[in-house]
C-alpha cells in the first residue's frame, strides 16, 4: 500500500475517532440514551483499531521509530494518555463530574497530539 493511501486512511481515521468521542462527550453532558446504543459501543473500537493499524504501517513506511524520535514517542506517551482519560470519560468515572472532566482533559490531550503530528515538535516550541 502506497504511503498516501496510509496517510489518507490514517488522516480520515483521527477524524473519524475524534468525531465520534466528540459525540459521545456531549451525548454524556446531556445524559442522553444515545450512548447506550450497539453501534455507539462497538463503532469508535473499529475506528480506532483503524487508525491504530494506519500509526503503526505509517511509521514502519517511513521507517522512523517512536524509540528514536521524540515526537513520535510524544504522540505514543499522548495517546496513551488520551485512551486512559477516555476510559475514565466513558466507562470508570465514578460520578457524570469526572466523566465529563475526563472527557475534556481527553479533547485536550488529543489537540496535542495532532499539534506534535503536525509540528514534529513534542514540546510545542516550549523546549
Amino acid at each position: 500500500m502506497s504511503y498516501a493511501v496510509l496517510k489518507m486512511i490514517h488522516v480520515g481515521s483521527v477524524i473519524g475517532s475524534f468525531t465520534l468521542f466528540f459525540m459521545r462527550g456531549v451525548w454524556l453532558m446531556q445524559n442522553s440514551k444515545n450512548l447506550s446504543q450497539r453501534w455507539v459501543k462497538v463503532l469508535p473500537h473499529i475506528v480506532d483499531t483503524l487508525l491504530l493499524g494506519s500509526a503503526i504501517f505509517l511509521a514502519i513506511a517511513i521507517q522512523q521509530n517512536p524509540l528514536e524520535h521524540a515526537w513520535l514517542t510524544a504522540k505514543v506517551m499522548g495517546l496513551l494518555v488520551y485512551i486512559g482519560l477516555g476510559l475514565v470519560a466513558m466507562r470508570f468515572g465514578k460520578t457524570r463530574q469526572i466523566k465529563i472532566i475526563a472527557w475534556g482533559a481527553a479533547e485536550c490531550v488529543f489537540a496535542y497530539i495532532v499539534l506534535v503530528a503536525l509540528t514534529k515538535q513534542p514540546l510545542l516550541g516550549l523546549g
